[in-house]
């Protein structure tokens, strides 16, 4: 590029000094420099995807604080907390953590706005028995209950009076989104949810 730069200079030198030439032909000015095409890979990027993964023992592992917030558009008060459950046999549960998201300073567990709880069964249908005898209970409480996406996968949302709840189970393990409080408006349910659950069942890359 610099060489075109002083090719020209030395040109338009060349013809000021000769300009009474009648003989002198001006020099021709180099082309403009090809300005290379750069063209977008098409090779698919890698997607993280909805797995039955081990349980976290971190909700930055669950749902990472920065990604709740992007989710919901807005940012959350206070800092994540987690609580390990205990194993129940009897019901083939062999693990379980909540995170509880959004608890205003000065405030408990209760006040959370989004719960996501992770629980691990013996087997794959023990974890599907499960879920459904959550929704068979809420559906005779009267909650509304609907089939959702969940990436790949389907959920059940469940909408009662003061909390709804998106259920859910991959493999051996099952998950559960609880908005509290009507913290997300119902419109916003199925855009919210879905992807606070998918993002539970999707180890960090």
């Amino acid at each position: 590029m610099r060489g075109n730069r002083f090719f020209v200079a030395l040109g338009a030198g060349a013809l000021m000094v000769c300009a009474g030439c009648a003989t002198t032909a001006p020099q021709p000015q180099a082309p403009p420099p090809q300005i290379p095409k750069i063209t977008p890979s098409t090779s698919p990027s890698r997607v993280p995807a909805m797995v039955d993964r081990p349980l976290p023992d971190d909700c930055e592992l669950v749902v990472p604080a920065a990604v709740m917030n992007a989710t919901l558009g807005q940012e959350l008060p206070g800092e994540p907390r987690i609580i390990i459950g205990i194993k129940e046999p009897a019901v083939g549960k062999t693990g379980k953590i909540d995170c509880y998201y959004g608890i205003p300073e000065k405030k408990n567990l209760p006040d959370a706005k989004i719960v996501i709880g992770l629980s691990t069964y013996a087997d794959e249908a023990t974890a599907r028995t499960r879920v459904a005898e959550s929704v068979d209970t809420e559906r005779a409480q009267g909650a509304k209950i609907t089939e959702v996406d969940v990436g790949k996968q389907k959920g059940t949302l469940i909408e009662g009076k003061s909390e709804q709840l998106l259920v859910g189970s991959l493999g051996k393990t099952s998950f559960v989104v609880r908005n509290r409080h009507n913290f997300v408006p119902k419109e916003r349910l199925v855009a919210v949810l879905p992807v606070l659950a998918q993002q539970a069942m999707t180890p960090p890359v």
